[in-house]
């Protein structure tokens, strides 16, 4: 479960880098943002997978 998270938090670093400077005060926020609409994603594409690929 840890993989995950971290994994998820070094996308959203990469994405956030692109965004603003890591010296950044509000770069954790961002980052914190970022990782959220992930998961978001995440958890949309496995909910909704199954009834993509009904004949």
């Amino acid at each position: 479960m840890s993989l995950i998270v971290r994994l998820l938090l070094f996308v959203a670093g990469l994405i956030a880098t692109l965004i603003v400077t890591r010296d950044s005060l509000n770069f954790s926020v961002i980052q914190t943002l970022l990782s959220t609409v992930l998961v978001t994603a995440l958890v949309g594409l496995v909910a909704f997978w199954p009834a993509r690929w009904r004949p």
